[in-house]
């Protein structure tokens, strides 16, 4: 099974690395045969996937995906990786051509200057993040937070979230104290007493509800609305726009069957994650489900969130990210 501890690997803090080229990440480059272009022997065209456990883990234990793309001569490979940070460095030299991140990571890549491509997002999931804090805190409301110590993992989605939420009652992003804490670390704190209030994203979540009797305090309800992102980059989504569009509807087929099917979804999620199921059962019993390529409007809300972390100086310079890519994708551009 693996822990928690395991699981925080999910949230490394690669994104803040200036170096795509480390040690690292040359090492995993030289495992997956280093970068070469999509397409093997013979023209035979080929998906490298770069996944995390999760749905895309469901994905492939299924294998509908080489079905639909076998017609078109088209074969898949997978590679997992720990954290999405680190595989957006893997697209970044060549070694992997679609993958699945939160909506933080991107924008550091692309303030790196990554050839990212946004091929798909999530519905709105903002029942999926939250502040918590211990069943018998004297904090009742957000407001309350004003002074007290926040832990959370800096330029992650929830960094994200605490701004906009203490925008919404009234409060100043340093009106809090923050703690920078990766979600292991946190949660040791939030349990030690060593933190106020803590923000977090499901599982971690649900895990702290369940195993701390955690207290919601708020969730992204009303204030952001946290999706998922599917990426791949610009040279890819040029020649292969039918690969990608195939890729996002499996993507969205395992999304609506887990809609349907919550109880077996939970139970595929919990071994796939190594939770108890009742944790993955209350992950699942406040997420939306669907998945599909991204518009102009969805990658507004990326414009956003860009703009929010330059301004709080934590990319290096401004980003435009609302310019159309060729096959009707949306990119980026610098």
């Amino acid at each position: 099974m693996v822990s928690l501890d395991s699981l925080s690997l999910h949230t490394t803090t690669a994104w803040r690395r200036r170096q795509w080229l480390g040690a690292g990440l040359a090492a995993a480059a030289a495992s997956l045969g280093g970068p070469v272009l999509a397409q093997d022997k013979a023209g035979e065209r080929v998906l490298r996937v770069g996944y995390q456990k999760g749905w895309l883990s469901i994905l492939k234990g299924r294998g509908t995906l080489e079905k639909r793309l076998a017609p078109l001569g088209v074969t898949v490979r997978w590679t997992e990786f720990n954290a999405g940070p680190v595989q957006l460095e893997a697209l970044n030299v060549g070694s992997i051509d679609f993958g699945d991140v939160g909506e933080a990571p991107p924008i550091f890549a692309q303030a790196a200057g990554a050839p990212l491509v946004y091929a798909g997002a999530t519905v709105p999931r903002p029942g999926l993040e939250a502040v918590i804090v211990p069943k018998d805190s004297p904090i009742q409301s957000v407001k309350d937070l004003k002074g007290k110590r926040v832990a959370y993992n800096k330029g992650s989605n929830v960094q994200y979230f605490l701004v906009k939420l203490l925008e919404k009652h009234g409060l100043k992003y340093g009106d809090v104290q923050s703690v920078f804490l990766a979600p292991a670390d946190a949660r040791a704190a939030f349990e030690r007493g060593a933190v106020d209030a803590w923000l977090i994203w499901d599982p971690f979540l649900a895990a702290a509800q369940k195993t701390l009797d955690a207290r919601l305090l708020a969730d992204a309800k009303g204030v952001v609305n946290n999706r998922a992102y599917y990426f791949t980059s610009r040279d890819f989504a040029t020649r292969n726009a039918d690969v990608l569009r195939i890729a996002i509807e499996e993507i969205d087929a395992i999304d609506r069957w887990a809609s349907k099917n919550p109880s077996a979804a939970a139970a595929e999620l919990s071994g796939v994650l190594g939770l108890d199921k009742s944790i993955t059962e209350l992950y699942l019993s406040r997420a939306s489900f669907g998945t599909a390529p991204v518009t102009r409007e969805i990658l507004a809300e990326q414009q956003q969130i860009a703009d929010t972390f330059f301004e709080l100086k934590l990319i290096p310079r401004k980003l435009n990210l609302l310019h159309a890519a060729p096959v009707d994708l949306v990119t980026a551009r610098h």
